[in-house]
């Protein structure tokens, strides 16, 4: 993954782990004893040893896949798709894709070459496309392999009028505070399991004389994310879907807790790195790397976000795991935040190879070969998690499976773009403006109000 915002925000997903350290079920590989050897190598119709994923032979069939995936990511997820031309003879190409993406394919339509399949970073982006008559269903493959290996939660985002249209390849977990091993050690800080543990531990790091957090408030979506956990747990998921969909408005009291409860750190000048001026001038990798930099003295101890925060500790020496250790979104209300998101793949062009891959896609097959190469997390319950290179990534990974249906898509990436997604609008500035004066709870919310309003359009 880049460390540009709009690629991380592109690829944004919260999911909050609350059995991450709690020992979340183990994921159960699929048993190979019982299946079929590999019939076709490169010339299509295989399957391949290991898997009960038997796809179409596709010899001279072309495809052209279309994502906003780039460095890494895009090398990775390559290979999936060069597994794909290995299993069936189709020959696929990869169109890197501007955000958002919605805007790009608008103009690959009108001059009339879409890709055959998109992969969409939100539940908006598949309704605009099935809106736009862009989008196709999903075959009966497909649906069986989707059903097979996905929760009913995962299921019905990337339904659309009741209707199958996306298949969830990627998720990302926003739910986790990554913190330096050696700065909470000096402070004799614990990894806390509650918001009231979390202030003792910054109390307890701030007496040692480091900054207990690093806050990447140059990019807005860095500082939804924080509410959108504070909130889920705090407000419970009832009110997160009133919010969400603006069927409650920002200036209801449950959101002056949250914004109250976010003050506690955020008001604290000297619990910021920098202090607000210095957080709103901070982009999200640097906010990472500077938490795992400077010996003894780093510029912070801690720094929220999500999994994707190891490319940039990778830009460090720290070692994930030993010097860089996480821990999940502490419980603000009854229970700990699950909030995920994610991007689905959405066929544009029906074809029989588009529902192929589509149905790839929906298989652990696919999600098991980027899972070996890191970065990557799957909401696919058959991917074992020994697929994935390290232990952290491995219990990331089993807590998102493991919350089942019990989570709540990304807020800001439900809500329309003109409040959700933009750089300088809408919430993103809004949050940035209460970073900078936290005192001024009602001033947040009558923002926040006013500008959902607009966005929504269903009036103040």
């Amino acid at each position: 993954m880049q460390s540009n915002s709009s690629t991380i925000r592109t690829n944004r997903a919260v999911s909050t782990l609350a059995a991450l350290l709690a020992g979340a079920l183990a994921l159960t590989a699929c048993s190979s004893s019982d299946h079929k050897k590999d019939s076709g190598g490169r010339s299509g119709g295989a399957t391949a040893p290991g898997s009960t994923l038997t796809l179409p032979k596709l010899n001279g069939a072309s495809l052209e896949v279309a994502a906003v995936w780039t460095g890494t990511e895009q090398t990775n997820f390559k290979k999936v798709l060069s597994e794909f031309e290995k299993r069936t003879g189709a020959k696929v190409t990869f169109v890197p894709a501007q955000d958002p993406i919605i805007n790009f394919l608008g103009s690959k339509i009108a001059g009339g070459q879409p890709p055959d399949v998109a992969l969409l970073p939100q539940p908006g982006a598949i309704k605009q496309a099935v809106d736009k008559k862009w989008a196709k269903p999903l075959g009966p493959d497909a649906l069986k392999e989707l059903q097979k290996n996905y929760s009913q939660g995962w299921q019905d985002i990337g339904k659309v009028g009741g209707k199958q249209y996306g298949v969830y390849y990627k998720a990302a977990n926003k739910s986790l505070i990554w913190y330096n091993a050696k700065a909470f050690e000096n402070a004799g800080a614990k990894e806390p399991k509650t918001w009231q543990e979390l202030l003792t531990a910054a109390q307890a790091v701030y007496d040692s004389g480091v900054t207990p957090f690093s806050v990447g408030g140059a990019d807005g979506w860095t500082l939804t994310d924080w509410f959108e956990n504070v909130y889920l747990s705090q407000a419970g998921p009832e009110k997160y879907d009133q919010l969400a969909q603006h069927r409650i408005k920002w200036t209801d009291p449950s959101v002056k807790q949250a914004l109250t409860t976010l003050a506690q750190i955020w008001g604290r000048k000297d619990y910021v790195a920098g202090g607000a001026d210095g957080a709103l001038q901070t982009e999200f990798p640097a906010s990472v790397t500077q938490t795992f930099t400077g010996g003894d003295q780093p510029k912070a101890a801690m720094v929220y976000e999500g999994d994707f925060a190891q490319v940039n500790i990778g830009d460090t020496k720290a070692k994930v795991g030993t010097d860089a250790k996480v821990f999940p979104f502490p419980a603000v209300g009854s229970s700990a935040p699950v909030v995920s998101g994610g991007d689905a793949a959405v066929i544009l062009k029906d074809s029989k190879a588009a529902q192929a891959l589509a149905t790839f896609l929906a298989s652990p097959d696919a999600a098991i070969v980027q899972a070996r190469l890191g970065g990557y997390l799957s909401p696919n319950k058959n991917v074992p998690d020994s697929a994935y290179p390290n232990a952290v990534q491995q219990k990331i990974a089993k807590s998102l499976v493991a919350s089942g249906d019990d989570f709540r898509f990304d807020m800001s990436d439900q809500a329309p773009q003109a409040f959700g997604g933009t750089p300088g609008k809408g919430e993103w500035k809004d949050l940035q403006d209460f970073l900078k004066n936290p005192k001024d709870v009602a001033g947040a919310q009558a923002k926040l109000e006013k500008d959902a309003a607009a966005a929504y359009g269903n009036g103040s």
